[in-house]
């Protein structure tokens, strides 16, 4: 039996969803911060009436609901689109991942709710003697390792953990090549591979970063209580 569509003509069709999925997801985008509008304004004159302070409570409940979503719907967004990546020789990874840690520490201080969430310590990061340096895209890369750090930590926090979010960074022997291992401990030891299931706001945001570590040539994956990063370092 003959297929209804050879490869190209399947590729074609699956590009064109693509395209088209992305631009109903922008719409949707664009729908839901109307919504939000028009609930932000409801806000304010429940404010000005002195209405009960439930009623604020549910309205102020309804507005961070709509921005959750459209946080989600903005990765989604992100997922549709193609990467550019734009590599630069001898990029240090230690570098990029202690320099994401230390942006959500500062802004776990500020924020209310913090980054961190449940989360009662900083965010530490070891890494074993040696250089971790390859050509890759620094910040897509820092885009990748602060998504899967958010992830991390909100897993430690689902899981009433208390205490620091733990990152490891060492270099392994694979065959004739160096790689990179970044491992985000989180405890969580089923079979579950969160970076490609698309189950939650979470998943999709590991899934994006998924995608970008991939387009490196690396892999990401759940293994041994951990979220787990491999790299090809430069030979």
């Amino acid at each position: 039996m003959k297929p209804l569509l050879s490869q190209s003509q399947d590729n074609d069709a699956l590009r064109a969803l693509g395209r088209a999925s992305v631009q109903i997801v922008h719409d949707l985008k664009n729908q839901l911060n109307g919504l939000k509008l028009y609930a932000t304004f409801l806000r304010k004159r429940l404010e000005k009436d002195e209405r009960p302070t439930d009623e604020l409570e549910t309205i102020n409940k309804l507005i961070a609901g709509l921005d959750r979503t459209a946080r989600d719907v903005s990765l989604i967004v992100d997922y549709g689109r193609p990467l550019d990546l734009k590599k630069q020789s001898g990029t240090d990874l230690e570098r990029i991942m202690r320099g994401v840690a230390a942006g959500l520490n500062a802004e776990n201080l500020s924020a209310h709710p913090p980054v961190t969430g449940g989360l009662s310590g900083a965010i530490v990061v070891a890494a074993e003697a040696g250089p971790l340096v390859g050509e890759f895209d620094p910040v897509l890369l820092s885009e990748a390792f602060k998504a899967i750090s958010i992830s991390a930590m909100k897993m430690l926090t689902s899981k009433a953990h208390e205490g620091s979010l733990a990152i490891q960074l060492k270099a392994e022997a694979v065959e004739s090549r160096r790689d990179a291992v970044i491992e985000w401990s989180v405890f969580d030891a089923s079979n579950h591979d969160p970076f490609h299931s698309f189950a939650g706001s979470n998943e999709i945001r590991l899934s994006l970063a998924a995608r970008i570590i991939e387009a490196h040539s690396g892999s990401a994956n759940g293994q041994n209580g951990a979220l787990c990063v491999r790299l090809p370092l430069a030979t």
